[in-house]
């Protein structure tokens, strides 16, 4: 079952692309981790790693780097929004 994943705001004009369905690679538990996966693609997904005071939502609930993650789960990444 492959993981749902969303991204908002920024990063979704940034990333060209407002969502994708991935099945977890071994050794990705973490939303940390699949931050980190992600940002490795290289040249706009890096902004993963480095946006500041990054939001991350799993199964709508609002969540730290370090929660787990299992197949099927959506993962929202949202940059801080000004106003």
């Amino acid at each position: 079952m492959d993981t749902r994943i969303l991204f908002f705001a920024g990063l979704r004009e940034a990333l060209g692309t407002g969502s994708e369905s991935l099945a977890l690679p071994a050794g990705i538990a973490t939303v940390g981790a699949l931050r980190d996966h992600l940002a490795a693609r290289g040249e706009s997904w890096s902004a993963l790693a480095t946006v500041k005071n990054l939001r991350v939502v799993v199964n709508q609930q609002m969540v730290g780097l370090d929660a787990p993650l299992k197949a099927g789960d959506e993962v929202a990444f949202f940059p801080p929004v000004t106003g």
